[in-house]
């Protein structure tokens, strides 16, 4: 009999508030990982149901919109590989309201299941959003409780982060991430959603036109202290290898 050892592939797990955090802000690493192998599970806090954005022309109203923006998740989930998707079903604009503890344990109690080796989430402070901000507090406590901080990066606007200086950062505290093989996917997902970007006219131009207006890169803010308080000789560009030598 042959016997062939296979390595056990490695896990991601991205905690965000609503359809779309996930393509908007961090599509191409996605798309990068999950073209590698890696086995991505997601979560959308709510459904997203008060967003203000109906589609061009408007095709949806405020009943409709939950159920819509699910199945345009799933489409972007598919464009870009992620395997799994959960919803918490919050209320939209409502998640820095429920209670804390309760979400930040259930939080924890999927970190202890899915055992991923990356997690992502927004920054407490720098997430912009309310909703945001506050899934990002509740992940950030629940690595710490299951002894994850080492594994917990934060997602960031654009090319802030090439200049983490202004938010009180050094570049060691950063990884930095070549997304260019992966913008088609990153496009395509942006498309999936269809409700929220049909009033931006440069996302439905021709492809060539359309993907030049993302970056190459996606910048993530390390989570842990003692990540960033790593030497590096080089530039990080890789959120695994960043958090295996943090482990070690």
């Amino acid at each position: 009999m042959n016997k062939t050892n296979k390595e056990p592939s490695r896990k991601l797990l991205a905690v965000f508030a609503h359809p779309d955090d996930e393509t908007f802000i961090c599509g191409g690493t996605l798309a990068k990982y999950a073209s590698e192998g890696v086995d991505i599970t997601l979560v959308s806090a709510t459904r997203g149901e008060m967003g203000r954005r109906m589609g061009n022309p408007v095709y949806i109203n405020r009943e409709t919109m939950p159920a819509i923006r699910e199945q345009e998740l799933r489409r972007a989930c598919d464009s870009l590989g992620i395997q799994q998707l959960i919803f918490f079903d919050i209320r939209d604009k409502t998640v820095e309201f429920v209670d804390e503890i309760q979400l930040t344990n259930r939080i924890a109690d999927l970190i202890n299941e899915v055992n991923p080796d990356v997690i992502l989430t927004f920054h407490e402070l720098l997430g912009g959003h309310p909703d945001h901000c506050a899934i990002g507090k509740a992940t950030t406590a629940a690595a710490e409780i299951t002894g994850r901080r080492e594994s917990l990066y934060f997602i960031s606007y654009g090319d802030t982060m090439e200049h983490p200086e202004g938010f009180g950062y050094t570049r060691q505290d950063v990884v930095k991430v070549d997304v260019f093989a992966h913008l088609e996917a990153k496009l395509a997902a942006f498309r999936d959603h269809r409700c929220q970007t049909e009033i931006d006219e440069w996302v439905w131009q021709n492809d060539q036109e359309a993907l030049a207006r993302f970056g190459r890169y996606e910048y993530f803010l390390k989570g842990s202290e003692a990540a960033r308080v790593q030497e590096q000789e080089q530039e990080q560009d890789d959120l695994f290898v960043a958090t295996c030598v943090a482990q070690h």
